[in-house]
């Protein structure tokens, strides 16, 4: 077996929870979805599907996507499939109640954002290497016969052994009939465009297995094998990764504010965020924490803005603490968003944390180019915090000596 090709599977191999089915020592292609790439001699398409339901991708969405990239660079086909018709339904994964359905416009207008994000990740240029797909395409011309024939290849026990509607039907809290449709119509997306392998975190395994069961039921001469990343646990350490929660990283986040961030992960996560969203080689990191969680946000930063930028951006913050005659960025100040209603005016916050004696200072301080957030430059003096979860963990300095850092 070449060098190479081990080389291949191993980045392939990083990180992922579960692939299925999964025999280990078998040596049969359709039982070892890494035996089937050993042995294949054509590109697999290797489907991801994304539902435009909200407007950012954060750092979680990525683990999938950077997976997906690694196929490409492999050989494979990326399919990335983007679920304008499934948004409209919404996934009842983890859900404990139902999903608000979006309209059509909404779902539009979140499709553009996803692409622009996604292009840092994804290989547009090859060709051969990314096939982008909407499910509209297939599941708008379904008739009801072709729904109740989805319909019959699923049990209502079946559907009620999925994370989620167990607990809510035990609750009593209500599952409605098209939810039952989502992880039906996430599969027939598998059946249409003919998936070999297809990604996902580990609460999508029930929906992935239904592709599977699709495509047996629909005959196709080969069957998709699941492959499983993790979730990932956010910048508090606790809770998943969540926009709702607060504690997330979004791609489109300036660098200052990745790079702040990130620096401040918990050191119990550094490994974990290091072996998902990067590349870096895991037996030769730094043995002192607060070196990985550098390396960690310097690393991830370049991706999305570039290594210059990423460069510039961790010398400016060090730079921070070091005009504040701190040690460590963890010494910064720190002051609750929570003290503040929303949306807020930055000058109000900017003498309210007392930053600033008082408003007409903190506007005269932002007019001369005083003010930063985050590293970047305020020149707005009606500049206003719309919602506290955008600005936790970013640092907000007055001058070279003033600042302090935003938490929950």
């Amino acid at each position: 077996m070449s060098s190479d090709l081990e080389a291949t599977i191993a980045r392939l191999e990083r990180g992922v929870v579960e692939t299925f089915p999964h025999v280990p020592d078998s040596t049969k292609p359709e039982e070892n979805l890494w035996v089937y790439l050993r042995q294949t001699e054509r590109p697999l398409r290797i489907k991801l599907g994304i539902d435009p339901t909200g407007s950012e991708i954060h750092l979680g969405h990525s683990i999938v996507l950077r997976k997906l990239r690694q196929f490409q660079d492999a050989g494979h086909c990326a399919v990335l499939i983007i679920g304008d018709f499934t948004a409209q339904i919404g996934d009842p994964t983890g859900k404990s109640e139902v999903r608000k359905q979006l309209t059509p416009e909404e779902v539009a207008a979140n499709v553009q954002t996803y692409l622009e994000q996604v292009k840092p990740i994804l290989d547009f240029e090859t060709p051969g290497r990314l096939e982008i797909r909407y499910n509209s395409e297939w599941l708008a011309k379904l008739d009801l016969r072709k729904i109740l024939e989805l319909l019959s290849t699923m049990t209502v026990g079946q559907m009620l052994a999925k994370e989620g509607f167990a607990e809510r039907y035990a609750k009593e809290t209500p599952i409605f009939l098209h939810e039952f449709l989502y992880p039906l119509m996430q599969g027939y997306d598998s059946v249409a465009v003919a998936a070999d392998v297809e990604l996902g975190g580990t609460d999508q395994k029930f929906n992935i297995a239904v592709g599977r069961d699709l495509q047996r039921h629909f005959g196709l001469p080969t069957v998709q094998f699941g492959l499983l990343m993790p979730i990932l646990v956010g910048t508090d350490g606790v809770q998943k990764m969540s926009k709702s929660l607060g504690n997330y990283v979004a791609l489109t986040e300036s660098a200052a504010s990745m790079y702040s961030k990130l620096e401040k992960i918990p050191d119990a996560l550094v490994n974990q965020y290091i072996e998902l969203l990067t590349d870096l080689p895991l037996d030769s990191l730094p043995t002192n924490p607060r070196d990985r969680q550098k390396l960690l946000a310097l690393e991830v930063v370049s991706q999305y803005h570039g290594r210059d930028l990423a460069l510039q951006t961790q010398a400016e913050l060090a730079a921070i603490v070091t005009q504040g005659q701190t040690s460590q960025a963890g010494s910064i100040p720190e002051y609750s968003l929570g003290a503040f209603q929303f949306p807020v005016k930055l000058t109000y916050v900017l003498s309210h944390t007392k930053l600033c004696p008082s408003s007409s200072e903190a506007r005269r301080q932002i007019q001369g180019g005083g003010v930063r957030l985050s590293g970047e430059k305020i020149s707005d003096v009606d500049f206003t915090l719309t919602a506290p979860e955008p600005y936790i963990n970013q640092v907000l300095q007055v001058g070279k000596k003033k600042f302090l850092r935003f938490v929950p």
